[in-house]
């Protein structure tokens, strides 16, 4: 709600309903990158999830009446929001998703389950991926979960290695009741749904990664600059201030190909093989800045108490959620033709 208060969520809904009416991507990417490079990443991703991943759907899928009850709550944080994908037996998989919705008049009856949700906890809205149909892909559809709903229960909070400010969690469906009036969009339009947001789901990923990099590289530099061995500051000795300079050129590479992909974004041409690329190319690099700056951190690197211990945590889960590396290089060699 602090965050609502000050007019960082829910900036592309429009004006009428609360929003912020500014139907541009760059603004949502500057919170979070601000957010992120403030050292609360895991607190940037429930901001991002909820503006820049589900916000999206309620945006191109929801009816008036939809608009009117759920619009005011997610301006003003009233209502958060989480979507719930991956299941104890399918992750990037969506076409094996076995949490069904059958219809019964004017509700759908629920059963199943899923998992690694975030935000899942403190979510009031949870979009949830059902299969109301046998089609692998043509069956699945959209309906939203508001907490409190009768056979709806959400599992503890699971312990991550990383990302401890922000809850993640399993979620539990029996027979719960979910109105007619609750679907996104279409009966068995989900995966389109889902493959038209996906871009930039991982096209903001990729905005945070840059932006965490930023950070760790700029808490190494310190670092490097401040302490010494041998008489003199650890970044004066060559192999530092190569590994640092490598560092440096990778971070503006991953700033220059986002922001322009930033700009294909707002012109509505941004691709699907674009976004993959942005998505394991930066969390991969993340990974490397981390993992440099806990080394020349030496014993320090590995104490809590410093910074970049948990930004090599945090920066772990970002190859993974969103589309794992490997998807995002099948994604893209599928787009080479091959």
């Amino acid at each position: 709600r602090a965050a609502g208060a000050q007019g960082l969520l829910g900036m592309a809904i429009p004006e009428s309903y609360g929003g912020g009416g500014v139907d541009d991507f760059r603004y949502n990417a500057v919170i979070d990158e601000v957010v992120t490079a403030s050292g609360a990443a895991a607190s940037g991703v429930c901001i991002t999830l909820h503006n820049d991943v589900c916000i999206p759907y309620f945006l191109s899928c929801s009816t008036e009446e939809q608009r009117e009850r759920w619009f005011p709550g997610l301006v003003s944080g009233r209502l958060m929001t989480a979507i719930a994908m991956t299941e104890p037996g399918t992750g990037s998989d969506l076409a094996a998703i076995t949490t069904t919705a059958v219809l019964d008049g004017d509700e759908y009856t629920v059963n199943g389950s899923k998992t690694f949700i975030t935000s899942g906890i403190n979510a009031d809205l949870v979009i949830i991926v059902v299969r109301t149909g046998p089609d692998p892909h043509g069956g699945l559809t959209l309906l939203v979960v508001e907490d409190g709903m009768e056979g709806f229960e959400k599992g503890r909070n699971l312990d991550k290695m990383g990302m401890h400010s922000q809850d993640t969690a399993e979620m539990f469906f029996s027979d719960v009741r979910i109105p007619v009036a609750n679907r996104l969009g279409a009966e068995g339009m989900g995966f389109m749904q889902l493959v038209g947001n996906l871009p930039q789901e991982r096209l903001s990923i990729a905005v945070g990664a840059v932006a965490a990099a930023e950070a760790a590289l700029a808490l190494t530099i310190e670092y490097a600059r401040d302490r010494t061995a041998f008489g003199r500051p650890i970044g004066r000795f060559q192999h530092n201030r190569f590994v640092l300079a490598e560092l440096k050129t990778e971070v503006d590479i991953g700033r220059v190909f986002v922001d322009r992909l930033l700009t294909e974004h707002i012109a509505g041409t941004l691709t699907i093989e674009q976004a993959a690329e942005a998505k394991w190319w930066t969390t991969e690099m993340l990974r490397r800045v981390v993992d440099a700056g806990v080394q020349m951190h030496g014993g320090y690197g590995y104490m809590m108490e410093y910074p970049i211990a948990q930004a090599y945590l945090d920066a772990r889960v970002q190859t993974i959620y969103g589309g794992t590396t490997e998807i995002m290089k099948e994604i893209i060699g599928r787009g080479l033709g091959l």
